[in-house]
């Protein structure tokens, strides 16, 4: 079991760096870029392999279509700086994976523009390339914007892993993505994309065994499956990311949140690690019991 980190931006509001809607995590690094570091050490000294650049709110979304276009890339730059400095601190062999983000805010499947995808993707890409040991597109809505993403990273021969956001209703039929495509959709893509991991977070840890289980004899074996979930109630499909601050759940803590990740790996996860109010102290839980 590989243990990867846990939420970023909620974890930064915990501990009273700068964050607020609708900038979230980007906030830190206009503000306070130190604390995204010290974020990133306490995720690795729990027991994180994998640490996620902080550049998920990077995008017009989050900053502003106009701030995106003067000082997008050198955000992203600082995010880059605050993992390697994370990393380098800790003296540990952790990996830093490159956050392509929903360039058009989580959850929300039907925001995706195709046409102005390239122009938003590119800055990311270009600007991650030298300086991460793989790709991570995460909390994925739909197909389409994993597509066009896919394509235009550049032929570096490094890994590409995609995570997936599930609806989050509890006892469905299949599991679905935000935009309604199911599992055989999914892997005809990580098929296709000669994807090296398949992950699902930000999403109910309820709604994540029910994917892993129709995945997984549709996927090659080498394809590893990982899981992240969040600490949110049930975002239902009018939900945007900028809606405001959810509340985090009280009934998830270490301890419960570790049942999940054991169900998880008994289906067949490799990778396991936390999103939105998963807390170092949540990714201790996962590395003192899988690693010991």
């Amino acid at each position: 079991m590989k243990i990867l980190d846990g939420g970023l931006g909620r974890e930064l509001a915990r501990r009273g760096a700068p964050f607020r809607q609708p900038e979230w995590s980007a906030l830190a690094l206009i503000e306070a870029p130190e604390t995204v570091k010290e974020v990133h050490l306490d995720f690795i000294n729990a027991g994180a392999e994998v640490i996620t650049t902080n550049n998920y709110a990077v995008v017009p979304f989050h900053i502003g279509q106009e701030r995106f276009e003067t000082d997008g890339v050198r955000l992203i730059k600082v995010a880059i700086e605050q993992a390697k400095n994370a990393v380098k601190e800790s003296g540990k062999n952790v990996k830093i994976a490159g956050c392509l983000p929903p360039l058009f805010g989580s959850y929300r499947a039907d925001l995706f523009q195709p046409e102005q995808a390239k122009n938003l993707a590119e800055p990311i890409i270009n600007t991650l390339a030298p300086e991460v040991d793989f790709w991570l597109a995460e909390t994925q809505s739909c197909l389409k914007e994993v597509e066009t993403v896919h394509a235009l990273l550049p032929q570096d021969g490094k890994d590409y892993w995609v995570s997936f956001t599930l609806q989050d209703e509890i006892k469905q039929e299949q599991a679905l993505l935000r935009s309604g495509e199911n599992m055989q959709q999914v892997a005809d893509f990580i098929k296709q994309s000669n994807a090296k991991a398949v992950l699902f977070n930000c999403c109910q840890p309820e709604v994540i065994l029910q994917a892993i289980n129709e995945i997984k004899g549709l996927i090659p074996e080498s394809v590893q499956i990982g899981a992240y979930a969040n600490a949110f109630p049930p975002q239902d499909e009018s939900a945007t990311a900028n809606d405001g601050l959810d509340e985090i759940r009280k009934d998830l803590d270490a301890p419960a949140y570790l049942g999940f990740a054991k169900q998880w790996q008994q289906a067949g996860a490799s990778l396991v690690g936390g999103c939105c109010g998963i807390g170092p102290e949540h990714i201790a839980e996962l590395s003192q019991f899988f690693k010991e």
